[in-house]
């Protein structure tokens, strides 16, 4: 099954190493980021969980749940977490999905043939409080990711969510935006009475509205 933008996030019932979760219910009214690992006891894994853990404030105060998968189980991720907080400083403080039936994996399209069989790439998969995925990333299995980079695009995702502007090339939280293409000027008007600078007419630009 392929996932796409703006598709519903598919929901599954799974052990987890915090309790068996059914994940529409889990997710309640947060956002979610859903991660895949390759496999436990893997040196790119290790460093990207133990990463995750040490900044998992950051997306508690942007209302975002994380949460990890592998196809090993419930009890090897319990066992590998022992060896997350020794080496990388921070115990694992979210749940890790067990799926040794591959059930979640394949309803996310986690597993290409093609690069391996049998293990999960490394996914990334942003939903948002109404259940639709906002953003996919893949990564080969080779390659850890980077999560500040996930943070930054979480940033756009609920200011472009709540307002008509979108973030251009490099944005961080607190640069100016673009107002979105879709909007006339009257509407902006309307919508920015602060005004903004127009480069071109289909590039204006203003302050980022407070979120």
């Amino acid at each position: 099954m392929t996932v796409r933008l703006g598709d519903t996030a598919p929901d599954f019932t799974a052990a987890t190493t915090q309790g068996e979760i059914k994940f529409h219910d889990w997710l309640g009214e947060s956002w979610g980021v859903l991660f895949s690992h390759p496999k436990d006891f893997t040196p790119v894994c290790t460093t990207e969980l133990g990463y995750v853990a040490k900044i998992k404030p950051e997306f508690d105060k942007r209302n975002v749940k994380v949460i990890g998968l592998s196809v090993d189980s419930v009890d090897s991720h319990e066992k590998w977490e022992s060896d997350i907080g020794e080496t990388q400083g921070t115990p694992v403080n979210f749940p890790m999905i067990g799926d040794p039936d591959r059930k979640v994996s394949d309803l996310y399209d986690m597993i290409h043939p093609n690069a391996n069989d049998t293990l999960t790439v490394r996914s990334v998969f942003v939903i948002g409080p109404d259940k639709k995925v906002k953003l996919t990333i893949t990564y080969p299995a080779s390659t850890g990711r980077n999560f500040d980079e996930i943070l930054r695009v979480i940033d756009s995702l609920q200011l472009t969510a709540k307002y008509k502007v979108a973030t251009p090339v490099n944005w961080t939280d607190g640069d100016d935006v673009i107002i979105g293409s879709a909007v006339t000027n009257e509407e902006a008007e309307k919508l920015f009475p602060q005004g903004w600078k127009t480069i071109k007419p289909y590039l204006r630009v203003l302050p980022q509205p407070k979120k």
